[in-house]
């Protein structure tokens, strides 16, 4: 089958550079019209580029020797060789070329590396079955480079002689690129220093800190969500996630856990919604401005089952857990199962995910919700640049009570996504966890408790106010108020005040009171 391939002024937007022709996924999306969002752009120019390629812009501009060719298997095998996976828009692709063009494809060189790949691809991702014989006895080769992507174990497809490596299913697949910085922070091996800071401390100490990172990271991920709930329901929340990994992540479970933090459903239907949903805000008579739609309703069951299927290969594959973490939790945020509660439980499924894996310490939840608050601008950028983009794809309306309707078909847009900038800000987070606020909370209760062992050495009284004690001076810059004085620590003379104030300074002094960073605080605060 030949391409049209007119000469182009732009192309989704996006000027095309002077002088070149568009090949590999643009080409074809271009033929057929393929709604679906193209993040890395190529052409081929027609004189020769310094290098063999270049960047412009948007545009990675090839050498003309790279030009693949006119027909739609020219520029499959482009985009097989030479262009990062995207498999939404293989999908897309694949739903709209004529199916005897990729069957003439398949039997012109049935053994050629990147047709077995497109083969392989095409009969899992569309259901459909080819009109061809198996594939040629040959060497198995693997279907994503993995020196180039994370893969999950090889399964291998007898028919295609190829070694199926994805993280998940035909019907639902992250990738993750193998970046400079992924590979870096691979390689501090968090789970091990995490082990190491817990294990050179406290049993007892060890669950005070866990007890804190737990409420500091409950309380953030109410916070991201503009809440700032009563204590109990922070509580509460904070035994549901400390439940994490202790039960087979399933839809039930996801419910469950949305029942925990949903008290009053008066108002929200529990489990999958029957309507759709958006984020954004809304004109002057109410109507949607969405920023983000989630899934069709009509999708959710489909795209959930799948999402865990794809979420119980990486985990049974061994993939790297904050890798399947960030996976499985993107793609739920991304779907939006619910009517509410989505993000907290997005941030909750992290926690599954780690303590299932056996990465964080037991009993200890890394207060990830808690970096994300404090990186709120970033957190927020790595959401947009999954959903900013799919949004001129999604036709929709608004309904009667002022909610979205979607009217085209946009499972794929939700099946098939690129995890990586989500795996390297959740990486990040997670090194902030292990490397930072885990040991700092532990020398906090070091000190707090060095303090008020000396404070009851020098004045007798309960641990209440001695723990109260602490914690006002150093919330007034390391002097006890005039007002505190006057009133419930009124008994202590001058020079025990000032005696304890020296206490507390000499228990604190070097320790970072750098705003934004956990602190612990008394029990009722």
């Amino acid at each position: 089958m030949r391409l049209e391939n007119p000469e182009l002024a732009a192309f989704q937007d996006q000027a095309i550079p002077q002088g070149t022709r568009l090949a590999g996924a643009a080409a074809l999306a271009h033929e057929f019209s393929i709604a679906a969002p193209l993040r890395r752009l190529s052409c081929v120019a027609d004189q020769h580029v310094s290098g063999s390629r270049r960047q412009k812009g948007a545009w990675t501009v090839f050498d003309k020797r790279y030009w693949p060719g006119e027909t739609l298997a020219d520029h499959l095998g482009f985009i097989l060789k030479h262009e990062d996976a995207d498999f939404l828009v293989l999908k897309r692709i694949f739903a709209a070329a004529p199916q005897a063009a990729i069957e003439e494809m398949v039997r012109a060189a049935p053994t050629a590396l990147h047709v077995r790949r497109a083969w392989f691809l095409y009969e899992t991702m569309t259901g459909r079955t080819l009109d061809v014989e198996d594939a040629p006895r040959a060497a198995a080769i693997d279907l994503l480079d993995p020196k180039a992507y994370f893969t999950g174990k090889p399964r291998l497809s007898k028919r295609h002689r190829i070694r199926d490596n994805l993280l998940g299913t035909g019907r639902f697949n992250p990738i993750i690129r193998r970046t400079d910085a992924l590979e870096r922070i691979l390689a501090l091996d968090l789970a091990a220093r995490a082990r190491d800071t817990v294990s050179r401390t406290g049993s007892h100490l060890v669950a005070r800190a866990a007890s804190f990172l737990l409420l500091a990271d409950s309380r953030a991920s109410f916070q991201i969500e503009g809440e700032r709930p009563p204590r109990n329901r922070l509580e509460r929340w904070g035994r549901a996630v400390l439940q994490a990994g202790k039960n087979r992540l399933t839809l039930d479970e996801i419910i469950r856990l949305q029942g925990v933090l949903i008290e009053d459903t008066r108002f929200v239907r529990a489990g999958l919604r029957p309507d759709g949903v958006f984020l954004g805000d809304r004109d002057h008579v109410g109507d949607p401005l969405p920023e983000f739609i989630g899934a069709r309703a009509q999708d959710l069951d489909d795209l959930m089952t799948h999402m865990l299927e794809a979420n119980d290969r990486m985990r049974d594959d061994g993939l790297d857990p904050v890798l399947q973490a960030a996976a499985t939790a993107f793609a739920f945020v991304y779907v939006h199962p619910f009517e509410d509660g989505n993000g907290r439980l997005h941030r909750c499924l992290i926690h599954h995910v780690l303590a299932e894996r056996t990465f964080t310490p037991p009993g200890m939840v890394f207060p990830v919700s808690s970096v994300m608050l404090a990186r709120i601008d970033d957190y927020r950028t790595t959401l947009q640049a999954h959903s900013g983009p799919l949004m001129p794809f999604i036709e929709w309306r608004p309904t009667a009570d002022r909610n979205v309707e979607v009217l085209n078909d946009t499972a794929d847009l939700y099946r098939y996504f690129d995890c990586t900038e989500a795996a390297e800000f959740l990486y990040a987070c997670v090194r902030r966890t292990v490397e930072d606020d885990l040991p700092r909370e532990i020398d906090y209760l070091h000190r707090h408790d060095r303090a008020i062992q000396r404070i009851m050495e020098t004045v007798e009284m309960p641990d209440r106010l001695a723990e109260n004690l602490v914690l006002f001076i150093r919330q007034n810059k390391g002097r006890l108020s005039k007002k505190r004085c006057e009133d419930e620590f009124r008994e202590l003379r001058d020079d025990e005040v000032a005696s304890i104030e020296r206490i507390v300074a000499d228990a604190f002094d070097g320790f970072d009171d750098a705003p934004g960073e956990l602190a612990s605080t008394p029990a009722g605060d």
